[in-house]
Formats: C-alpha cells, structure tokens, sequence
C-alpha cells in the first residue's frame, strides 16, 4: 500500500536520542591520535611503508569531520520535515536528529519514518537504505514502491535533501554524479530528482579537493546534476549559503572570512 507525506502527518515519529554527543566525538578524536601515533612508530620502526601514519591521518580526519559536519546538519534542520539524506556521509545525519523532532526521513528505495542506522543483532539485510546501510525503523514507518518514491522526490514532497557533491557553484548549480574523469564511472541515481524536487537542498562535502582545489566555485566544470538547486553547504571550515544572491558565510570552524576569500574563488558577502 502507497502512503503519502502527508497521512504520515499524525503518525508516532519518536525517536532514539543522538549516537555521537560530543563527548563521544571527542573520544573518537582521540583514539584516532593514539591509531596515527601507533602508525608513525610502526613506520619508525620499519614495520610499515613510509606514508602510512599520514593516510591513517587523513582517513582519521575525514570520518571524525563527518560526524561533526552531520550533527551541525541535523541541527539546523526544521522540526517537523520530511527529509531525503543521500548516500555517504549524509546518512550519518539520522544518528543526530533529536528525539522529539518530528523529523521524518525517506529514502528513495520505498520507506519513510526510517530510523539511524542499524547495529549489531538490529541489522536487517532487507531494512536498508538507499546506500544500501542496514537501518531501523520507526514507529508509524511505512514501505512502497520504487515508483512510487520518486513521485514523492518529484512532487515537490520533501522539505530538505542532503547530498555530497564534487563541485557547487555560488549559484548554487550541483555536480555530484561524475568527474568526467577517464574510467570514472557515472552515478547519477536519484540525485537530479531529489536536487529539483526538495524545497531546500544542503550539500556536505569537503572545501577543497586532493590536490587542494576549490570544490566551492564561480562555475562548475563537472557535469550538472541541477540548476541553482543548491542552498546551503556544509564543509569541513564553513557553513555557506548559495544562491542568487551569491554566496554567505553563515558559521567558520577554524578560519576566518577573510581566509576563506583568499583561498576561494567566488564572491562572498558580507
């Protein structure tokens, strides 16, 4: 049976309390240094290849900076909304959202009220998300078709989508599905759906690339996902709005305004 947004109105959407807190962020923070420093003696010592303790380093970074960058994410989401989180780190959003949110979360592959993500004896092969993670339900969940689900994206349904992103322009026009690069190959699922369909769009991904390059830029040189789609996005050193106003530095995690102009290539307010 198809249910829509809306009949999940008066459904029980309590939830379970946030998985990381801070203090546990913290602690993962630092098991992570002690994981590095480990490395770096192993490598000292001759045990390891040298560069290892740095890609430890980095793989560290990137998964602590997630959590994070997901509960600054669930935070400024408004009570009450249906919600599409991408696959990747935006999933990690479920495990923030407070409890008496009334936030409901779909996925593109059939279900609605889905819970954070599964673990150990709650994993269910056939409960997962769109990413394919296993998940929880919660009370008033329910299930449909594929079709389905993506009247819903299209239909203008979802308040807010969360997606990663190779590149955003300040206009706020998306690349997320291809690099163009040679042997890359193309993943564009529902994202153009979900990019044109949600009333806002907040985009996660880092500020700068590997080798050091904007992903924030005038105009994106990827392959479009969507046009001035794009409100908000979230990084590793800012929370940034985007738009046809251009762009505006609503929060900065380490750097200063005047940094961030200096390392980018846009406009910003302010």
């Amino acid at each position: 049976m198809t249910i829509h947004p809306a009949a999940m109105a008066a459904a029980p959407t309590e939830q379970p309390a946030g998985r990381y807190d801070r203090v546990t962020i913290l602690l993962h923070w630092l098991t992570a240094l002690l994981v590095v420093s480990l490395f770096a003696l192993a490598e000292t010592w001759g045990f390891l290849p040298r560069g290892s303790a740095l890609q430890a380093g980095a793989q560290a970074l990137h998964v602590s900076l997630g959590l994070l960058l997901a509960a600054v994410v669930a935070r400024d989401i408004p009570a009450g909304s249906y919600v599409n989180l991408g696959i990747g780190q935006p999933t990690k959003v479920a495990d923030h959202l407070a409890a008496d949110s009334g936030i409901v979360l779909h996925t593109e592959n059939g279900m609605l009220n889905m819970g954070p993500a599964a673990a150990g004896d709650q994993a269910d092969p056939d409960l997962t998300n769109a990413g394919k993670v296993p998940v929880t339900e919660l009370p008033g969940a329910s299930y449909f078709h594929h079709a389905d689900s993506f009247m819903m994206m299209r239909g203008g349904h979802l308040d807010v989508c969360v997606l990663g992103a190779f590149q955003v322009s300040a206009a706020g026009d998306l690349a997320n599905w291809h690099t163009g690069a040679p042997g890359a190959i193309p993943a564009v699922g529902g994202a153009m759906d979900l990019a044109i369909g949600a009333k806002q769009v907040f985009v996660m991904m880092t500020l700068f690339d590997k080798k050091g390059r904007p992903k924030l830029v005038p105009q994106c040189s990827y392959p479009l996902t969507g046009l001035r789609c794009v409100s908000r996005v979230y990084t590793d050193v800012a929370v940034i709005d985007v738009g046809s106003s251009g762009a505006v530095v609503r929060e900065t995690f380490g750097v200063t305004v005047d940094e961030l102009r200096k390392s980018l290539d846009i406009l910003i307010a302010g």
